[in-house]
């Protein structure tokens, strides 16, 4: 396909009037926003959107581009023109349209397009389609122990803790305010080993519905002391032994 503009465009009425450049809540502006950001650039790096130039048109609330050269943008797009499976879909443009997928069957009712010159029909996603994952259901109960930093703890109405694991995923564990006041060791913004129960996609590698069991205790460093004492009891073990491999041997039943 050749670079493309695209019209990507939001109905709502939940406010009991239809959203437009003239008039639209805050919190649906900045989120709309944010979703045609995550859809454009995906996981990859080919659209520069601080390079983009956009424009708001009327009719609804809709964002209109300047032609874009990506490829996977453009390939992904086509796939969602002709099916309603995201599987192999970017994984930030599939996290995006599960979103609207769900605020389209909500109380809220949206209706989002997309329009390009490439794509005749255009796609629409509202509460009579049926945009999802075939992966979406393979989820299973499992125990782990997870080793990140504890980035947040606490809260008011849920209480929860935050691990940031090394890749960067942050996952909320919920857990209670007893469990908390009873933990005596300072953990926030140190690296901890939990113990969670949760439901895992063995797909997507997702975790859901976490809850923390625990903190398991763990040396971090290496105790220096220790290693030394170490070996010194295993230099005066085998002082008396010439030959280690020779003794190994004989152990095992070999010929010397």
């Amino acid at each position: 396909m050749n670079p493309q503009p695209l019209l990507i465009s939001l109905h709502d009425e939940s406010g009991g009037y239809e959203v437009s450049p003239d008039k639209v809540p805050l919190a649906t502006l900045r989120a709309f926003v944010k979703d045609v950001e995550d859809l454009l650039r995906g996981d990859g790096t080919d659209v520069d959107l601080q390079a983009l130039d956009v424009g708001i048109v009327k009719g609804s609330l809709a964002i209109q581009t300047v032609p874009i050269a990506s490829p996977a943008l453009l390939r992904d797009l086509l796939q969602l023109a002709g099916s309603e499976h995201l599987d192999g879909l970017d994984k930030k443009r599939r996290d995006v349209i599960e979103r609207w997928q769900k605020q389209a069957k909500g109380v809220r009712r949206s209706v989002f397009r997309i329009a390009a010159p490439d794509i005749p029909r255009g796609i629409s996603i509202s509460a009579a389609t049926d945009f999802h994952a075939d992966d979406a259901d393979q989820w299973v109960q499992v125990e782990r122990y997870l080793q990140g930093e504890i980035v947040q703890m606490g809260g008011l109405k849920k209480v929860n803790a935050h691990i940031r694991l090394q890749d960067g995923t942050l996952i909320p564990v919920e857990s209670d305010r007893d469990f908390f006041r009873s933990d005596t060791v300072n953990r926030l913004y140190k690296i901890a080993m939990a113990r969670i129960r949760a439901e895992y996609n063995v797909v997507t590698r997702k975790y859901r519905n976490a809850r923390l069991l625990g903190f398991e205790e763990h040396q971090q460093a290496l105790d220096e002391a220790q290693l030394q004492r170490l070996m010194e009891r295993g230099a005066k073990a085998w002082r008396d032994v010439p030959s280690a491999s020779d003794w190994v041997d004989s152990l095992r039943g070999n010929a010397l």
